[in-house]
């Protein structure tokens, strides 16, 4: 079974690779006469809180498969009891969900009055991620949290190094799973490391886990690492500290993003800067991310191929950027400043063969960010007024469409992010009620020979039914009209979450 596995990925990875060129040449032109895609849009609802999101962290997850499968988390009716040391911004117990085959499945937390957050689903429904194991870290006053997988619906606890914290960021279709754990040794750098969800005060430390067994993968040098990202081939990627000593400019040692095969870690460098990271990595090993430029008052897209050091992606004129995914054959997107140093304006970028294209915005707003793409060259995001997210996109054939188009008037939602579309068209995302909740939402392409779902409308909207026994409600609709207060800066500014870039 595991041989079949890699041998259609591969298969699948090379027939994409084949056909890349004519796709390219179409989508350059862009067909403004495209009509708006056609979408059945649901409301995942929550367990009982007001509130559900696909992401708490940053852009690198992968919440959506190719099977439909969709992860995120969900508020329940129970205060958070470590407040104001919250997983949500509501405050409440946070449990991760699945939908699937149609149902909203609470997938909770390690035992006790705990939250958990899911960062990846595979191929096969296993997904990583963490939950709160009932205890706070002594030494920094935060909860703990514990690395776990759920696997049909059973959570199980990957444990740590001998620390207080680990973090679960990645797992490939073998079950292989990568993340960072703390161990027992004092640490005063270990907290700037990209990837926490609470401070640590120990050696923050990469791991593989496979077989039941955590193995630490060791560094580039420094005290601590993290591995964020793994394929199918097994190729991790990551950030290291590669020495003791903090920089002048940023207090910490120099942190480059690294690459770990055949069982040795690969220093890809920076970009002048001393510290860079990365954001997604391909089944060939191509790696993209961000990293400083020298100096470090400025980051720039890089795309670091089979473990050699990176290559800058540059920017669409400005200052910085950032790469936040890469596809199988090769597509990067992310976000670029424009030309002007002072205004921060940004715009979405598609990068391929050696050029950047700007994606633009929904029509009125500043700014936008390109967050996912699939094998077809579909991109998705948010556009922005530069803080915070406003209008979730899709991106095809050149032309970019507000998904809100797709939402029915008396409806109540606002669209404010895509983050992540699958090879299947389905779009994952958050979005807010006129009331300021913010609910989980997937949309499904109509399929052309059975439009029955939304036919002669652009969308249609279909909350998540109730569940008799369960503490799940169903999605409230309320009247349109009033102005949804945005509440996405904590995920645009990234305060206190996973990676979030910086600029």
């Amino acid at each position: 079974m595991a041989l079949s596995i890699r041998t259609c990925t591969i298969a699948f990875s090379l027939i994409a690779m084949t056909a890349i060129p004519t796709f390219l040449s179409a989508q350059d032109g862009g067909d403004k006469s495209n009509p708006q895609p056609r979408y059945r849009l649901i409301d995942l609802g929550t367990f009982g809180g007001p509130n559900s999101s696909i992401v708490n962290g940053p852009p690198l997850l992968k919440a959506l498969n190719n099977s439909g499968t969709v992860v995120g988390t969900a508020e329940t009716a129970t205060s958070d009891p470590y407040q104001p040391d919250c997983i949500s911004p509501g405050c409440a117990v946070t449990h991760t969900f699945r939908w699937q085959n149609d149902a909203l499945t609470d997938l909770g937390a390690l035992p006790g009055v705990n939250g958990s957050i899911p960062v990846w689903v595979n191929e096969l429904g296993l997904i990583a991620g963490a939950s709160e194991n009932g205890s706070i870290d002594p030494l920094t006053g935060f909860p703990e949290t514990d690395a776990v997988i759920w696997r049909n619906g059973t959570i199980t606890n990957l444990g740590t190094f001998g620390g207080s914290s680990s973090l679960a960021l990645s797992v490939n279709d073998w079950g292989q799973v990568v993340g960072g754990a703390t161990n027992d040794i004092p640490d005063n750098n270990s907290s700037a490391q990209p990837f926490l969800f609470f401070p640590v005060a120990t050696q923050y430390r990469a791991f593989l886990w496979q077989s039941g067994k955590m193995r630490d993968l060791g560094t580039l040098g420094g005290d601590d690492a993290v591995a964020a990202l793994i394929n199918d081939f097994g190729q991790i990627a990551g950030a290291s500290y590669t020495n003791t000593t903090p920089n002048p400019t940023t207090g910490v040692p120099t942190l480059d993003p690294f690459l770990w095969q055949n069982g040795k870690m690969f220093d890809l460098g920076t970009l002048g800067g001393t510290s860079g990271y990365p954001n997604w990595l391909n089944i060939w090993g191509e790696v993209v991310g961000q990293s400083k430029l020298a100096g470090d008052k400025f980051v720039h897209p890089f795309l670091s191929r089979g473990g050699r050091p990176m290559t800058d992606l540059g920017t669409l004129g400005g200052n910085t950027g950032q790469a936040f995914w890469i596809n199988d054959v090769g597509q990067v997107v992310g976000q670029a400043d424009l030309p002007g140093s002072g205004t921060q304006l940004h715009h979405g970028f598609l990068w391929q063969q050696g050029r950047m294209k700007d994606l633009g915005t929904v029509d009125g707003d500043p700014c936008s960010r390109a967050l996912s793409i699939n094998l077809r060259g579909h991109v998705v995001g948010a556009s922005t007024n530069c803080t915070e997210f406003l209008h979730a996109f899709l991106w095809e054939s050149g032309v970019m469409y507000d998904l809100n188009a797709l939402v029915p008037p008396g409806s109540g939602l606002t669209l404010t992010v895509g983050w992540d579309i699958n090879d299947r068209g389905e779009i994952t995302g958050d979005a807010f009620l006129a009331n300021g909740d913010e609910h989980a939402f997937l949309a499904v392409p109509c399929e052309d020979d059975d439009p029955a779902d939304c036919k002669n409308t652009p969308a249609t909207v279909v909350t998540t039914p109730s569940n008799q026994g369960s503490l799940m409600r169903p999605a409230t609709s309320v009247e349109s009209g009033n102005q949804v207060r945005m509440r996405f800066g904590r995920q645009y500014n990234g305060a206190r979450v996973l990676g979030a870039p910086t600029n």
